[in-house]
């Protein structure tokens, strides 16, 4: 965990600093790696591994492994796709939901990993990458579905409101399906996972400044912040799960949203 103790020996709070760390690989040039950077890599090639190993020999009657591998995409398919899309769409775009689900928890349950200590979702990137992809297939599976003309008539001039209504209501659709959405995705997710971090920072250098740098008395202080970050580390791995599940459950709604002719 980043140390929030100055070499004075004062105590600062930690900052948004946290989340511009420096270059660690090929810096000044335009593959420039950060630890947030090296962290995504790391996550994202784990994660396809560890899937890979877990269904390299599927059988009909499954191991461990597979059990757990199925156990989880049972849930992402039957939980949040078939719930939201039915089951014949939400086949079609269970990958995508998918794969959401299992990047944005495991790019989340960085943040308790020691030596890794950070969520690259506190970093707006990652999240407005993610939310910009759900927009497009949003859009995308609208316009298939529907046609061009008609999705944006669908979504724009909802079905039931008296016409003179429109001039209030279509600009608040546009603003609600268009801008709203994407931004939503992309800002729940990064202040959620950023808040998070910015108090397990707090807490445990608090603790390292209560027992190291001051001592007696002030190590029971130490001994009262380290239990404080004890609970938010418990915290921040359902907030890892929710947050997950949240993005992906959105953007299964905002599809079906999309491929429906009233909403």
């Amino acid at each position: 965990m980043l140390l929030a103790a100055s070499e004075g020996g004062g105590f600062h709070a930690p900052g948004l600093e946290e989340f511009y760390p420096p270059a660690v690989l090929f810096a000044g040039t335009p593959f420039e790696l950060n630890r947030i950077m090296i962290i995504r890599i790391l996550v994202s090639l784990l994660l396809v591994l560890l899937f890979v190993w877990l269904l390299r020999n599927p059988k009909l009657v499954p191991g461990r492994g597979q059990s757990i591998a199925e156990m989880v995409l049972d849930f992402v398919r039957k939980g949040i796709a078939y719930d939201m899309l039915g089951k014949k769409d939400g086949d079609r775009f269970f990958p995508l939901i998918a794969v959401i689900f299992l990047s944005v928890f495991a790019l989340n349950i960085t943040g308790i990993i020691p030596f890794l200590n950070i969520s690259s979702n506190a970093n707006i990137g990652m999240p407005l990458v993610m939310a910009l992809v759900a927009y497009v297939v949003m859009i995308g599976a609208g316009i298939k579905a529907q046609g061009g003309g008609q999705y944006l008539k669908s979504q724009l001039f909802p079905a039931g409101v008296p016409k003179a209504m429109y001039l209030l209501v279509t600009p608040i659709e546009a603003v609600s399906t268009f801008i709203a959405r994407p931004l939503s995705l992309t800002l729940r997710l990064t202040f959620n996972m950023l808040v998070g971090h910015l108090l397990l920072v707090l807490c445990f250098a608090a603790t390292q400044y209560f027992i190291v740098e001051l001592g007696g008395a002030w190590a029971a202080f130490g001994a009262l912040t380290f239990i404080g970050g004890f609970a938010f580390t418990l915290f921040e791995i359902l907030v890892a799960i929710l947050q997950a599940y949240i993005f992906a459950l959105l953007t299964a709604a905002y599809i079906q949203l999309s491929v429906s002719q009233d909403h």
